[in-house]
């Protein structure tokens, strides 16, 4: 009878339990020491302030798992919600508001499905890193945005539009309801779908996934389609909230969303990952912004923890790797 126990493997154990861990003790840390955290207003606040950078997060887990990252999310938020805003307006004109609303929604994914697709076929044809396609990205769309607008924010949509980033269904907002249905499918996709197997052999050896007959480029592709539907549906929220298509908004949401990614467990290496750590993530930094500023930390201060944040969870990824490699040897 083999009696030998097996070894604790730190790595193992934060992978299954570290996110979770760190989220309680931020919670009962900030309930402790921080003024007004534990208010009904005020947690209903951070699940509104940060339900769009769930949503681009869940996004972004797909395509980091991949082993490659878009950092272009604040200036495409910019950019679909001022194509978003300015269609309402001219929609809201000839029918009523709600299909206006409506149509407008499936106009935003769609300018967001074709900035995805565009992202997918250049990195996959051309064999550029997804850092500088998406950068250059960035900048143009940026540019878009105030070249629609005339760097002039965008008003007048109607309640119809704006419901879907302040509205509520019963007591449950609106955009948190977008969001919890949006991580229902990303789940589902990632975790019960041929798709979902097909991210995670690609993302952790590319080689071996072609060699088992599995079509990288396509699934780079698609993966990219799926992350721009998503950032075109958050935008809409986005812009719904503000009740203004706002050129110049978006600003460091690209780096809140990764955060909340990496935070929430996947390698920025690839292979690793799941929806589920992502939005625990987004539940993390969230509570670290909204803790800032109930402090009256220095904006600039702000800055700084937040890239501490991302650096101190890329530093337990490797570690919580090795630590892991160590115990199969």
């Amino acid at each position: 009878m083999n009696n030998t126990k097996k070894k604790f493997n730190f790595g193992e154990f934060y992978g299954k339990w570290g996110t979770l861990m760190i989220l309680v003790v931020i919670v009962i840390l900030s309930a402790l020491f921080v003024p007004n955290f534990v208010k009904p207003r005020n947690i209903s606040n951070i699940l509104l302030q940060n339900a769009v950078v769930a949503m681009l997060a869940f996004g972004a887990t797909f395509v980091i798992i991949l082993g490659h990252i878009n950092v272009a999310y604040g200036s495409e938020l910019a950019f679909i919600g001022c194509i978003a805003c300015l269609s309402m307006n001219s929609l809201q004109t000839m029918m009523p508001p709600v299909a206006a609303a409506v149509i407008t929604v499936l106009i935003a994914m769609l300018v967001g499905l074709v900035i995805g697709a565009l992202n997918g076929l250049v990195i996959t044809k051309f064999g550029i890193p997804a850092f500088i396609m998406t950068l250059a990205v960035t900048t143009i769309a940026r540019g878009g945005a105030l070249l629609l607008t005339d760097g002039t924010p965008v008003s007048g949509m109607d309640d119809a539009f704006n419901w879907f980033g302040q509205g509520f269904i019963g007591p449950i907002p609106t955009s948190v309801l977008i969001m919890a249905i949006l991580f229902i499918v990303t789940w589902v996709l990632l975790n019960k779908t041929c798709f979902g197997r097909h991210i995670y052999a690609v993302g952790g050896n590319e080689n071996a996934a072609i060699a088992s007959g599995i079509k990288s480029k396509n699934v780079v592709k698609r993966a990219f389609i799926l992350d721009g539907l998503i950032t075109g549906l958050a935008a809409v929220v986005f812009m719904a909230r503000q009740a203004s298509g706002t050129p110049a908004g978006g600003l460091q949401y690209e780096f809140d969303a990764i955060t909340a990614v990496v935070v929430g467990g996947t390698s920025l290496s690839g292979g690793s990952g799941n929806v589920v750590g992502t939005i625990i993530g987004a539940v993390i930094v969230g509570i670290i912004n909204n803790v800032q500023n109930l402090l009256h930390i220095n904006t600039y201060w702000q800055q700084v923890v937040k890239g501490l944040v991302i650096l101190f969870a890329v530093i337990i990824d490797v570690v919580t790797k090795q630590a892991a490699a160590k115990a199969k040897k």
